[in-house]
């Protein structure tokens, strides 16, 4: 079967209409794409299509940030609170923390609470002493505030808005036309994301809706060929980054235990440890779209994937046997999961846990096993396992996803924090 063939078929199987698959071997570059970009108007997928990244964006947000270091207009270890006063109740925070995801910030709003916010509102509202999950570089918790607070300081070194310090120091010299959400007159054809009605079985576009002052955590559109230029300027393919910042964004960084996102974080990074090897990209999924980099130092090898539906995740897993026998090395598609043992009961893990204003709450299942609510929507059981990592039940399926892992306080031994999906919530004590 061809790469062609490939993509069509799981495009079908999947419910995704339409999707870029690249990949570069390291000596040639194949692109094939599928599809359509919006169910409703048959518009064509293109290999030029842009696709709403959602966290992808972060990776690019990150790699302006460290040119900016390599100019020494920032220092990865000062403090971010010497350039952004809304940080001043955090002064231990540095340019790497946020950018590692180590700073021990919130995740941040909602977008509909952020809408109309400016960046400094909603800094000085999600960054505050009080809602700090963790001392800075002691752990990870993977936060839009973070990038938030990543893209005002490039705003404030370079005297120009993100979107355009963005776009001259980094999309255009990469070749890439910029595209940015709520364009209104793109300079390309751009893809709308898709949902699946269960009931019905349409597919159909959904609106993006992500808040403007969100941009550097997650505004970017882009194509797979695009997101193949970024994945060679990762590994020290391109002058664009220099070799030497590319190989610090890629290095793992302390505390960044990822858990249920990949194997190790670095500066705007995540890492997959496959075959002995590290790969480093990023995951993004924006309203009805799956987005994934992976690429590889070593062997040259970068692959890139674009989907215009939230199924398209299971797509870019499936693919990876097409893609490995293309390239000849196992591409990693998801974390490594050793083996932890039998599932244990857990009952300390019970309670209430709090990241900013989203509230976990962990409580006794119907069926004995612990079930997690986040702000009281789904009721998940959770598998616990003797080193306090934890998988996610499906109901309706039974099967397991990666949930992420509890801590214990270093002073008493309690649980005091649940990291899920990459993000940390902190115990409510009560009484």
């Amino acid at each position: 079967m061809t790469l062609q063939d490939g993509l069509d078929a799981l495009a079908r199987t999947h419910r995704v209409p339409g999707a870029q698959l690249a990949v570069d071997t390291g000596t040639e570059v194949v692109s094939v794409h599928t599809g359509t970009a919006d169910a409703v108007r048959g518009t064509p997928f293109t290999a030029g299509t842009a696709v709403p990244l959602g966290s992808i964006t972060k990776t690019f947000t990150a790699a302006t940030v460290m040119l900016l270091v390599d100019d020494e207009d920032l220092d990865l270890d000062e403090s971010v609170a010497d350039l952004l006063p809304e940080l001043r109740d955090l002064p231990k925070v540095t340019v790497r923390h946020l950018l590692s995801h180590t700073a021990g910030l919130p995740t941040g709003p909602d977008s509909d609470t952020a809408a109309g916010l400016t960046a400094s509102r909603y800094l000085a509202a999600a960054c505050t002493a009080e809602d700090a999950l963790f001392d800075p570089g002691a752990d990870f918790s993977y936060s839009n505030a973070g990038y938030v607070a990543a893209g005002r300081l490039i705003e404030t070194v370079t005297g120009m808005p993100w979107h355009e310090a963005v776009r001259v120091l980094l999309l255009e010299p990469l070749g890439i036309t910029p595209s940015f959400l709520g364009d209104t007159a793109p300079g390309r054809p751009v893809a709308a994301g898709h949902g699946l009605n269960t009931a019905t079985g349409a597919v159909r576009p959904v609106r993006q809706n992500l808040a403007a002052v969100e941009a550097p955590a997650g505004g970017l559109l882009a194509s797979a060929l695009d997101l193949l230029a970024l994945g060679r300027a990762l590994i020290g393919r391109s002058a664009v980054v220099p070799s030497a910042t590319a190989a610090v964004m890629r290095r793992p960084e302390q505390g960044a235990e990822a858990g249920a996102l990949a194997d190790a974080w670095g500066l705007g990074t995540a890492l997959h440890l496959q075959d002995g090897r590290w790969w480093c990209g990023h995951d993004g999924n924006a309203q009805g779209t799956s987005c994934h980099l992976r690429a590889e130092p070593r062997s040259g090898v970068v692959v890139a994937f674009t989907g215009n539906a939230g199924t398209a995740t299971a797509l870019w897993r499936d693919l990876s046997d097409l893609v490995t026998r293309l390239t000849g090395t196992r591409i990693p598609t998801a974390p490594a999961r050793p083996d932890r043992g039998g599932p244990v009961d857990l009952p300390e893990c019970l309670g209430t846990y709090r990241n900013g204003t989203s509230e976990y709450r962990i409580g006794p299942g119907a069926d004995g096993l612990p079930a997690l609510s986040i702000d009281g929507d789904l009721h998940l059981p959770l598998i616990c396992y003797p080193d306090l990592s934890c998988d996610l039940v499906d109901p309706a399926t039974g099967r397991r996803e990666p949930g992420g892992r509890f801590h214990r306080d270093p002073a008493d031994g309690s649980i005091d924090r649940v990291q899920i999906s990459g993000r940390t919530a902190r115990r409510v004590r009560t009484g």
